[in-house]
């Protein structure tokens, strides 16, 4: 066990985490590993899954299926009938993963932010064709997953997809550690954007949410259920993509091929909920964002 700790340690050592999960080829290994992660020979798979659980504090006491054909199988795994509970409330939207909080804040006029000190323009993040109106002061938060979490997002709200768009890009770890150092970066990797319209009534209906699906290292794939098409670095067809999806709440979206990064956006009015805050730990279906209290 002290070997793991020592190990796990020193890898979590920022130069040294950087350089070993960034300054390599990141498109060829993220291909490699799309390859490799979907081999079923029994040897590997086993191999590969006791690798992960050394370094990763993997669980699978909460997946649907008990074997799995191959590390990709895994790492998309389906979770048991009930191990999520939704926040059916109409005054949440609840989160679409299991994560960990990152930035998070009202979005200043176009601006956000992947870290302290380290803005971006929303309008880098979808694109100069996209209107910003619902967005430009509304809120934002980060949803960062990490490699052994539940990989599959889900419907925030009773909503309608009306819009895709894909944004090609490369694949730079998105951890705390680079998110410090490479400026822009959710601007930079490969992405979805995924336009959403609350249609339940309530104090939300016809507001406007929106969640970029962000890949990273290993992960440049994004599986949407909606749409007959795999998302990843190869992908060449339409950049947007009109739709009529309709979701309820709690209902499964799509799935990365690994750990990455949502990005949730909000109307203005839109605030964490209370007791949540950077660095915590969310899951899907549990409430997320809510309005503002009044000053």
């Amino acid at each position: 066990m002290s070997i793991r700790k020592d190990i796990q340690s020193l890898l979590h050592q920022e130069d040294l985490n950087f350089l070993l999960t960034n300054r390599i080829p990141r498109r060829l290994l993220t291909r490699f590993m799309g390859w490799f992660s979907k081999i079923e020979q029994p040897l590997i798979r086993d191999a590969s899954i006791a690798v992960w659980k050394f370094f990763s504090d993997l669980d699978l006491s909460e997946a649907k299926q008990v074997r799995f054909k191959s590390m990709h199988d895994c790492f998309t795994r389906e979770l048991k009938d009930g191990a999520r509970p939704i926040d059916g409330s109409d005054s949440v939207v609840t989160s679409p993963v299991d994560a960990i909080i990152g930035a998070n804040g009202p979005i200043c006029d176009g601006q956000v932010f992947q870290a302290k000190g380290f803005p971006y323009a929303l309008a880098d993040l979808l694109g100069a064709d996209e209107d910003l109106g619902d967005w430009r002061d509304g809120y934002f938060v980060t949803l960062r997953l990490s490699a052994s979490m539940y990989h599959r997002f889900h419907a925030p709200y009773d909503c309608t997809v009306e819009k895709v768009r894909y944004f090609s890009g490369d694949t730079w770890n998105v951890n705390p550690i680079a998110l410090k150092r490479v400026e822009r970066l959710f601007c930079k990797n490969e992405r979805a954007f995924i336009s959403t319209r609350i249609h339940a009534a309530g104090p939300f209906a016809d507001k406007r949410i929106a969640l970029i699906p962000v890949a990273a290292i290993l992960v440049a794939s994004i599986r949407l259920h909606f749409l007959d098409v795999l998302f990843h670095l190869k992908y060449s067809g339409p950049q947007s993509i009109a739709c009529n999806a309709h979701f309820t709440k709690g209902q499964e979206m799509g799935w990365f091929q690994h750990g990455s990064t949502v990005i949730v956006l909000a109307p203005k009015g839109f605030a964490l909920c209370e007791g949540l805050e950077q660095g915590l730990q969310v899951r899907m279906g549990q409430a997320l964002l809510g309005l503002a209290a009044l000053p």
